[in-house]
């Protein structure tokens, strides 16, 4: 059976240079190869200004072309409150990022606000470590198994 309805999801990180950027690329990739793409609305966004404007830090497309992911055109932006009620899935990957997201928006009525890595085998929203920001650790490889990993589980629990 088709899925009816268009699920919307938005990964968040500090900058969205670097890990919302390549998670939005994965889970698009994953949703083209299981030719789901109609199904499906996927963006990313950052909860600082730093990198407003900005296109994705060499590093994460990098990773992402050795990996055969799509790079997405891409220029940073940030999330903005009243777009809270345009997404079923508002995805960070620290909680940094989810601090970020409370300054913006504060409630969150529609239990939209999940970790990335929640979505891993064997996490749950308690148990869920950060995804650690490669900005700051260089380490694409760790993002990308990290991201990789929690993508592929959000997947397969939206999956019709």
């Amino acid at each position: 059976m088709r899925r009816s309805r268009l699920t919307k999801i938005l990964f968040v990180c500090h900058g969205n240079i670097c890990r919302s950027y390549m998670a939005q690329c994965i889970l698009s990739e994953l949703v083209r190869r299981a030719g789901q793409e109609g199904h499906y609305l996927i963006d990313s966004a950052a909860t600082s200004s730093e990198e407003i404007g900005n296109t994705a830090h060499p590093g994460a497309l990098r990773k992402l072309k050795e990996m055969g992911i799509t790079c997405l055109s891409h220029r940073a932006r940030r999330f903005q409150a009243q777009e809270y009620e345009s997404w079923d899935y508002i995805v960070y990957m620290d909680e940094e990022n989810y601090w970020g997201l409370q300054q913006i928006h504060p409630q969150d009525p529609n239990h939209a606000y999940h970790k990335l890595l929640a979505f891993a085998d064997g996490q749950t929203e308690a148990t869920a470590p950060d995804v650690a920001d490669p900005w700051y650790t260089g380490d694409f490889d760790a993002a990308w198994d990290d991201i990789y990993a929690g993508c592929v589980g959000l997947f397969e629990r939206l999956e019709p």
